[in-house]
């Protein structure tokens, strides 16, 4: 009797943990593919759950922060669904890496072509975005999901310090540090010291390449000799024996 009570203790713990902490889980966010360093572009994933059993997500819609605007946004292709990438005139023009930006992009929409995101799954919505900006530490996003049954919710509240989180929390991406690869917008650059490896270690590929080839040239060589003295040693064998059975 104590063993199945302390099982069922144990369940319902595990069935309250499990409600206490999905509603945390459970609401559109964001998050890089890797880095998402200042100064650079990154790829980035908005992951839109539907909490809805009774209906589906069929549209997404995504804000992009006006205090931070970007210039350059790509969505990559979401099968089920289209993509509309909206750019608003800026009120005062910026420089970005010595160009004058004069409009950003300030929304993204995904509507679903056929069921949308059904009850019980999530999806990724992949998004390319730069350059980032240098002075900032975290990118605010507000977004909007529309449900097959007319629901809204806006996923819009900022978090503030030192308070629980809110209801309804605004999808927040936190930048790195910048890097030098990160302003060029490229994952590695080549350096010198890299080059002298890269050479160092072409060179002993080569080496070895050649030795190998060497010593196969040889072999080959050996092989060959050897055969045409097995050769003549047969052919001068089957000439004497041909003498003895003639003398014979």
């Amino acid at each position: 009797m104590k063993i199945s009570r302390i099982a069922a203790a144990g369940a319902v713990a595990a069935s309250a943990v499990l409600v206490l902490s999905g509603p945390a889980f459970a609401h559109v966010s964001v998050q890089p593919e890797g880095e998402a360093a200042k100064g650079g572009y990154a790829t980035v994933d908005f992951k839109v759950p539907n909490e809805r059993d009774n209906a589906s997500t069929t549209k997404l819609e995504v804000n992009f922060p006006t205090d931070h605007p970007l210039a350059s946004v790509m969505p990559q292709p979401v099968d089920g669904w289209t993509a509309k990438v909206t750019k608003s005139t800026l009120d005062k023009p910026l420089e970005l890496h010595g160009e004058t930006i004069s409009e950003a992009v300030t929304k993204v929409t995904w509507t679903a072509t056929g069921k949308g995101i059904e009850a019980g799954y999530f999806q990724k919505f992949p998004l390319s975005i730069g350059p980032l900006p240098e002075d900032a530490d975290e990118l605010v996003f507000k977004a909007i999901q529309t449900y097959s049954n007319k629901e809204v919710v806006r996923w819009i509240e900022e978090q503030k310090e030192g308070e629980e989180e809110p209801e309804n929390p605004a999808p927040v991406l936190a930048l790195s540090a910048a890097t030098e690869e990160g302003h060029h917008g490229a994952t590695g650059t080549a350096t010198p010291s890299d080059d002298a490896s890269a050479t160092t270690e072409q060179a002993a590929a080569t080496e070895v390449t050649s030795a190998s080839t060497d010593s196969s040239d040889t072999t080959a060589r050996v092989l060959g000799v050897v055969g045409i003295v097995v050769g003549v040693a047969g052919v001068a064998y089957g000439v004497l024996a041909g003498r003895r059975r003639t003398n014979a």
